[in-house]
């Protein structure tokens, strides 16, 4: 088994929301797999992450101790789980909106009993199993959007940063065709993989790797959940995209981002002609949705 670093990233029990929400930030922004994140009774924060390369452990552990002076890390190695049995222990189901039930592959008797769309998500280190806030809150905006008609079968749909494929998946099982893209080619292989567990036809969602320069539109609809500085930078990229329709431009729901992140990403758009975005928080977390 290989050697994993594991930084215990600490917030005192005087810590304040703004301390949370700032670890929290260098945490999305340094650390693209996730990490775990507990109170301790006492009062402690305390956000776990693992590592297979020391050099960036190291470096995170620089970053956060620079920009956090409240904050401690503390650094142990451990040998390597057999993750595949270890997220059975853990891994609950989640429910999206109204409509969705993330899975994993080995309950049956729980896809047998929902009266819920199953997307069925091997567990993996790409990023998006439900389990984290943003990927749960984009199932349920795309829900909502469903729910409404905004978001409508037949539609042709754009998951960029697409991860496991969570979210291009819940879009082809509301009747969606389209594709998801990702710079990370271990997210594309575990999304071509959950696109198989799902029994979705590539012609329906299409997974390939690049980024926006690599979209080819035109779409109805887009989703991102990616991190909010990339989501500025990819702003008059998304923008030129071709439009849908009647020469109206995408539905477009852009997450992966804190709240207090929110202003920053959301002038970006409106910058390139979008108007104001509705905003759906959960948690520390937002989603904006560009529908007017």
């Amino acid at each position: 088994m290989a050697i994993l670093t594991r930084l215990d990233c600490i917030l005192p029990w005087t810590h304040t929301t703004e301390d949370a929400d700032k670890l929290l930030a260098l945490l999305t922004l340094h650390v693209s797999h996730g990490w775990e994140e507990r109170s301790l009774p006492t009062g402690e924060l305390v956000c776990t992450v693992y590592s297979t390369v020391p050099e960036s452990a190291q470096a995170l552990q620089d970053t956060i101790v620079r920009s956090l002076p409240s904050a401690s890390v503390q650094v142990t190695a451990e040998e390597e789980k057999d993750w595949a049995e270890a997220w059975k222990d853990f891994f609950t189901p989640v429910e999206g909106g109204e409509h969705f039930l993330v899975l994993a592959p080995w309950m049956t008797t729980e896809r047998e009993q929902t009266k819920r769309i199953p997307i069925i998500i091997e567990p993996k280190t790409a990023f998006g199993t439900g389990h984290h806030e943003t990927t749960a809150l984009c199932l349920a905006v795309i829900s909502s959007l469903y729910g409404e008609g905004v978001v409508r079968a037949g539609m042709r749909f754009l998951d960029l940063g697409t991860g496991s494929g969570i979210l291009g998946l819940a879009c082809a099982k509301l009747g969606l065709s389209g594709e998801g893209l990702d710079i990370d080619l271990p997210a594309v292989e575990n999304a071509l993989e959950n696109r198989a567990a799902n029994a979705i036809d590539p012609a329906d969602f299409a997974v390939r790797l690049g980024g926006v320069e690599e979209a080819s539109g035109p779409y109805d609809f887009i989703v991102a959940n990616i991190l909010a500085a990339p989501l500025r930078e990819m702003a008059p990229a998304i923008a030129a995209l071709p439009e849908g329709p009647q020469n109206k431009r995408p539905v477009l729901v852009l997450s992966g981002l804190l709240e207090m992140q929110a202003d920053a990403v959301e002038a970006a758009y409106i910058e390139q002609g979008y108007a104001k975005a509705r905003r759906i928080i959960r948690g520390e977390w937002a989603a904006l949705v560009f529908d007017g």
